[in-house]
């Protein structure tokens, strides 16, 4: 399948900003967004609201369409991917949210320590849905197994 949006992950993660990680969840996540047409490099940024709020500043003016940020949903003090992407959320998806949830229950009592949100920056054709992960492979497999079947059903609502 050849992509058709446009999208982007955004690694936050102090150890794997600083090399002393390596980043397993990004490839995995721009291999399964590949499988459903979407073009997604990989971008790893710091921790921290001030970082992460600047990464997605920059892919929404670069026009992407999906951004997946991977990191930071958790409780540590430098965890503040939901505090820098609340703000950009028009539509908050909380159905979707439930779902991920449930999922990754299913998998790890931890699932419910993540503080992930998914939504939308608006309702029209050049909005962009956002969707947080927590940093394991698991993780992103959970929440992208949920949301990527539903991709087309969402863009096509915006057109």
């Amino acid at each position: 399948m050849s992509p058709t949006l446009s999208g982007v992950i955004i690694v936050a993660s102090d150890r794997v900003h600083s090399g002393e990680r390596v980043d397993k969840a990004g490839p995995l996540a721009r291999e399964l967004l590949a499988e459903v047409g979407v073009d997604a490099p990989v971008v790893i940024v710091e921790e921290g609201l001030d970082a992460v709020s600047a990464a997605l500043a920059d892919a929404r003016a670069a026009g992407h369409r999906v951004i997946l940020t991977v990191g930071g949903t958790g409780l540590g003090p430098r965890n503040q991917t939901p505090e820098a992407t609340a703000p950009l959320l028009e539509v908050t998806l909380t159905g979707l949210m439930t779902q991920v949830l449930v999922e990754g229950l299913s998998h790890s009592p931890h699932a419910g320590l993540s503080r992930a949100l998914i939504g939308l920056t608006g309702r029209g054709a050049a909005d962009a849905l956002i969707i947080n992960s927590p940093s394991s492979t698991g993780a992103v497999r959970d929440t992208l197994g949920v949301v990527l079947p539903l991709l087309p059903n969402i863009f096509e609502r915006l057109g």
